[in-house]
């Protein structure tokens, strides 16, 4: 065979591959632009941007091939109709706190956090490791959704108060801005729960026509200048021990991606959950402190108080549990988990955090 004839069979070979091959790779990874609303305003960097970070990660992980635009609260559609959204198709996904729509079920309230819940890593356990990704999808695909944990903002604080809170007894009447599923637990003991946007807070904090407030921690807080008009600080934020964020994803949508795709997106998922928490435990000890020196008053929450709502929450959750079957079975699983999980962490991680606490409180860390 000369070498022309060679060469042109060669080429027509090689076309053929390429002919074959190149459906082949567009089909495992094809060119996406999918749009993400965030339940979350631009200012708060950390909540938003863990939806930005989580963007990047999977453009970068596609070649730029599959690439997620991102969107404030209220510029496509509200932050509380976020989920509506993805359900119904509007968007492809939504970064969002899902309790915020446990008023369409209250299962969505323990996908996120839960008063007396589990903390941040032991979400992290029962979701990851536990069955508990996998039981919430089943549920979420009753809305059409597919939910990935995306961010995560640790344990919250239990908000600012006009006045000092001495005893149970204060609460009843108190009205407060808190979380919807919280505030249904709390109304057993007299509180009065009032649902306020962000941007609405601080002056119905500053006029007294609300007591208290809740929001996130020291680092977001702060932004929001409520030390200004409501000193008292407590803690813990016993409904939030550790505060779930997801990424939402239209079921359909969430099908039709390569095996690849979805394996990159986990990832992403996985990967900003645990930078987005990182971020608040950096923030957070620089904020509190700022917080101390423009006049802040760090209180806990009296013993008393914290009894009585606990009992509240276990009261509340077995009511719920006798007529919605969803959230008896999320939440059998995660008090499971949690019961096992707490005789592990009294040995170990509290009792090496308490040693270490007592000698921060001796001045020896230094």
């Amino acid at each position: 065979m000369d070498r022309r004839s060679f060469l042109k069979q060669a080429g027509l070979a090689g076309a053929a591959t390429a002919a074959l091959a190149t459906p082949a790779i567009a089909q495992s990874a094809p060119e996406l632009r999918w749009r993400l609303t965030s339940s979350f305003p631009k200012s708060l960097d950390t909540l938003y941007g863990a939806a930005d970070t989580f963007s990047k990660y999977v453009a970068a992980a596609t070649d730029n091939k599959f690439q997620i635009q991102v969107f404030a609260a209220g510029e496509i559609v509200p932050g509380l109709q976020a989920n509506d959204s993805v359900s119904n198709g509007t968007v492809e996904m939504s970064h969002t706190a899902n309790y915020y729509f446990w008023g369409k079920d209250p299962t969505f309230a323990a996908a996120c956090s839960i008063p007396f819940g589990l903390n941040t890593r032991m979400q992290a356990a029962w979701n990851y490791h536990g069955g508990g990704n996998d039981l919430l999808n089943e549920f979420f695909a009753k809305f059409n959704m597919y939910g990935l944990p995306c961010g995560n903002t640790g344990a919250q604080m239990g908000g600012w108060f006009r006045k000092e809170m001495k005893s149970a007894a204060d609460f009843s009447g108190l009205k407060m801005r808190i979380s919807g599923f919280a505030g249904k637990v709390l109304t057993k003991l007299g509180l009065v729960p009032q649902q306020i946007a962000g941007g609405d807070i601080y002056p119905a904090l500053e006029k007294g026509t609300i007591d208290a407030t809740e929001w996130v921690g020291p680092y977001d807080d702060e932004k929001l200048g409520f030390y200004k008009v409501a000193p008292y600080y407590y803690y813990p934020g016993f409904w939030e021990g550790g505060t779930v964020i997801h990424v939402m994803i239209n079921k359909e949508k969430w099908e039709s991606l390569p095996a690849s795709y979805k394996s990159i997106v986990a990832a992403a998922a996985q990967a900003v959950t645990t930078d987005c928490l990182a971020k608040y435990d950096h923030v957070n000890p620089q904020a509190i402190r700022s917080l101390a020196s423009k006049g802040m008053q760090l209180r806990a929450f009296p013993a008393d108080f914290l009894a009585a709502s606990f009992d509240a929450a276990k009261a509340t959750y077995a009511e719920i549990s006798a007529t919605n079957a969803d959230f008896k079975k999320a939440y059998d699983s995660m008090m499971a988990f949690r019961n096992d999980a707490y005789l592990w962490w009294q040995v170990a991680e509290f009792g090496f955090d308490n040693f270490m606490m007592t000698q921060q409180r001796a001045g020896k860390l230094s």
